[in-house]
């Protein structure tokens, strides 16, 4: 089949290339020139598992190219995937759709009759019906469907080849039909696939954010009370997790979640809920979004306690920068926010991160970063592990003990084994773990 994919951030690359690599003849679309050039010579704006190997054999392959015109990309194709950002808006929680909107109208200029519009972007639910009456008043016989993506960063290319499900919101038993060639392949391997109406595809996604969430704010929560009450919240998360209708899956205490999904898809689903007058009933949302930041807060607290009460000619080292790890991504990092908060109070930071130092210094070019774990250490007062990355479990304890000034760790994913470290003369300390806890 032929297709475009309009907007090429995270979503739409790896949705690009992906589908190329299945069979199809896709057309990238982005208003970004110098992005498209760089992806165009095969190129990927971020950092991906396996899509760097998957853009270039695509792109040479002749089956994915990329433009700047949506004129060029309606004449190409009749099926038409939007991906463009919904970031929350400046002036409340709820959704941006500018970007949205302003694809819509400028492809409505130029759609052929028999077009299907495919969103994939997050959106408010209502919104597919209500770019369907903005399509039709410009374009005949041209439906929007809606088919929400459910990729996690550092493993997208793998979810989008190899997904559990494939969601389609459409309004008619030719949508259905576009989708189903469209993904046959990945429902050939396995895939389930779920059709039904618009609004509740466009749930579908912001309702399993919210669950996830919830669950991560309800370990950190339970955290915060192991503290008060001297108990291992990682024993706790792990035996409750044991009942099979609970699950271990993201009963993990820490930071609590970033990145550029959670935070803002759980903020616009309470307001959009808030605009149908089903507020109360996502009312618990606020209080999920406020344990994790609060938890951020608690990280600093504790991190200033350890300190000695100020961080005032304090030097701090940072393991971590990214939201999560296997990720170059920065957005609403936890770990950005409290080296953040740790500088602003007077400590000296400096920061370690696998793959996200240019990003982190682009966005916060005052704190400091090191190219290695050693040098971030260097004389530090005080290491926060702040990101759970697999190379800081791989760190020798007795090996950095030689380069901090004092042998104190605070890890705030609680994914560090704490027996070597202590073995190696280390005083480490995690949220909602005794000091004696060894897991």
């Amino acid at each position: 089949m032929r297709m475009t994919v309009i907007g090429t951030g995270y979503v739409g690359t790896v949705h690009a290339a992906c589908m190329a690599d299945i069979g199809h003849e896709v057309l990238g679309i982005d208003i970004d020139a110098d992005r498209i050039a760089s992806l165009a010579a095969g190129r990927a704006p971020i950092r991906e598992a396996g899509l760097d190997e998957l853009l270039a054999r695509t792109v040479a392959s002749g089956r994915l190219r990329f433009s700047t015109s949506l004129a060029e990309g309606a004449a190409f194709a009749r099926t038409h995937f939007v991906c463009v950002g919904t970031p929350q808006r400046p002036d409340s929680e709820a959704a941006d759709l500018r970007y949205i909107d302003a694809v819509t109208d400028e492809l409505a200029r130029h759609l052929r009759p028999g077009s299907l519009v495919v969103g994939k972007s997050t959106v408010p639910v209502g919104t597919a019906v209500r770019l369907g009456r903005r399509l039709a008043a410009s374009t005949r016989d041209t439906e929007v469907a809606w088919n929400p993506e459910f990729l996690r960063e550092g493993s997208a290319v793998q979810d989008t080849m190899r997904p559990e499900r494939i969601v389609v919101g459409v309004s008619s038993r030719h949508a259905e039909a576009t989708l189903r060639a469209v993904y046959e392949p990945l429902l050939r391997a396995g895939a389930a696939f779920f059709s039904t109406d618009t609004a509740t595809a466009e749930l579908v996604k912001v309702a399993a954010n919210s669950f996830l969430a919830t669950k991560i704010s309800f370990i950190n929560a339970m955290a915060e009370v192991c503290d008060a009450a001297g108990a291992d919240v990682t024993v706790l998360a792990r035996a409750i997790g044991a009942d099979s209708r609970i699950g271990n899956r993201f009963l993990e205490p820490g930071l609590g979640f970033g990145g550029s999904c959670f935070p803002k898809d759980i903020r616009a689903f309470a307001a959009r809920a808030e605009e149908l007058g089903a507020g109360e009933s996502v009312a618990f949302l606020h209080e999920v979004d406020r344990i994790n930041t609060h938890q951020r807060q608690r990280t600093v607290t504790r991190a200033r306690q350890l300190a000695g009460g100020s961080f005032t000619g304090r030097r701090v080292a940072v393991l971590g920068a990214s939201f999560k790890p296997g990720s170059d991504d920065v957005r609403d990092s936890p770990a950005l926010a409290v080296a953040t908060a740790v500088r602003q109070q007077g400590a000296a930071v400096r920061i370690h991160d696998p793959q996200a130092l240019d990003n982190a210094r682009a966005v916060f070019p005052d704190l400091g970063y090191a190219l290695d774990i050693p040098k971030a250490c260097e004389d530090a007062d005080l290491v926060l592990h702040l990101t759970p990355w697999p190379e800081y479990r791989e760190i020798d304890p007795a090996a950095l003990a030689t380069v901090v000034r004092t042998p104190l760790l605070l890890d705030a994913r609680n994914s560090l084994d704490a027996q070597p470290w202590r073995a190696a003369g280390w005083t480490l300390h995690a949220l909602g773990r005794p000091m004696g806890g060894t897991s």
